[in-house]
């Protein structure tokens, strides 16, 4: 366990402007990497017809598990993360190694910060 890093650094995570079966892909994906509070048989489902979506999970990312590759993404994600400093660069950094990330908008406060991001399959 990182040393200085002794308190749980949750990280906020809404899924926006895709797929349901998208929304799950990336999901799925953190929660193999991370704890959550999103359980195995929590699947994204789409409610309305033509309104927009959103999805929201927390993930713990103090300690990082085996990350497996994800499945490919149909079109593009939308993410937005809100957390502290240190935990929004480490889920970050987890994107970045399993998808194509792009920003979009970041916003900081005192002690925590937004990331706006697109995530797209490599």
């Amino acid at each position: 366990m990182d040393r200085a890093r002794p308190h749980e650094e949750p990280v906020s995570l809404e899924i926006s402007g895709c797929s349901k079966e998208d929304a799950r892909i990336v999901f799925d994906t953190l929660c193999a990497c991370f704890e959550s509070d999103r359980g195995p048989d929590e699947v994204p489902q789409q409610l309305h017809e033509t309104r927009p979506m959103v999805w929201l999970g927390t993930f713990e990312v103090t300690e990082a598990h085996e990350c497996p590759p994800p499945a490919r993404l149909s079109a593009s994600v939308e993410a937005d993360a809100q957390g502290g400093y240190w935990a929004i660069e480490r889920l970050r950094s987890t994107l970045d190694s399993m998808f194509s990330v792009r920003d979009l908008a970041s916003a900081s406060g005192d002690q925590e910060r937004e990331l706006h991001v697109l995530l797209e399959s490599r």
